[in-house]
């Protein structure tokens, strides 16, 4: 496998990572305070409304998604300051930083069990849940930002559909990559549908379910980086 044909496939596979972000920021937005542990554009956000006080936000909860995704980036900074230029290193190294990503939505899920989504106060068990996700999500930020595949970012869709308008036919664009990004928005919806949806009768089975996903995403990764590479000339 060339390594065009092997990130060609690991695009696909943080297709199924963008719809796990949709299902952990769900969780997050409907059952942790209204707060983000994926998305820090939108969490940076509610950090500043609640700072200017307004009603059913909370400063504590929001800084710690913050503070606990940065946690998580630092970890997965460190993980791929390790890979090489080669992208089957590189998915390796990735591959890697996904398994903690597993094992803290794992984590988190265990932690969960009869979570009602109460945030009247900041409880131990809230804040767990905050760390374990904004890890996790910090954790994969930071290996999918060195592996660098265009259009799919698996957090951030702003510029993903900016790109789309903008090389649009009415544009006098190509359309390029077109198919890729609309993907990438549709698995980040799907997975966010999908998320209120369990979330509404088990906080623990949404983020059980996003753990399986990202575990499913994470073997098939190890798999094509398992591959021999091959140059792209290869016979």
């Amino acid at each position: 496998m060339t390594s065009n044909q092997a990130e060609e496939i690991a695009t696909y596979i943080l297709l199924g990572m963008t719809a796990v972000t949709g299902l952990v920021d769900a969780v997050s937005f409907l059952a942790l305070g209204r707060i983000f542990t994926a998305n820090m554009t939108g969490n940076i956000v509610f950090l500043a409304f609640a700072t200017a006080r307004v009603p059913g936000l909370s400063m504590i909860l929001s800084s710690a998604a913050l503070v606990w995704f940065l946690i998580g980036a630092v970890l997965g900074g460190r993980i791929m300051s390790r890979a090489s230029s080669d992208s089957h290193i590189r998915l390796r190294f990735a591959a890697q930083a996904f398994l903690l990503e597993v094992l803290f939505l794992t984590a988190a899920s265990l932690c969960a069990i009869g979570y009602t989504g109460d945030v009247t106060e900041p409880s131990v068990r809230l804040l767990a849940l905050i760390a374990l996700t904004a890890l996790a999500m910090g954790t994969r930020n930071a290996a999918v930002r060195k592996l660098a595949i265009p259009d799919v970012t698996t957090t951030v869709l702003t510029l993903t559909l900016t790109a789309i308008a903008a090389d649009s036919s009415l544009a006098n664009g190509n359309n390029v990559r077109l198919v890729k990004r609309v993907s990438a928005v549709l698995a980040m919806f799907s997975g966010a549908a999908l998320g209120a949806v369990v979330v509404s009768y088990s906080v623990a089975a949404a983020l059980g379910l996003a753990a399986a996903i990202s575990a499913l995403c994470n073997a098939a990764l190890v798999s094509v980086a398992a591959t021999r590479p091959m140059s792209a000339d290869a016979k």
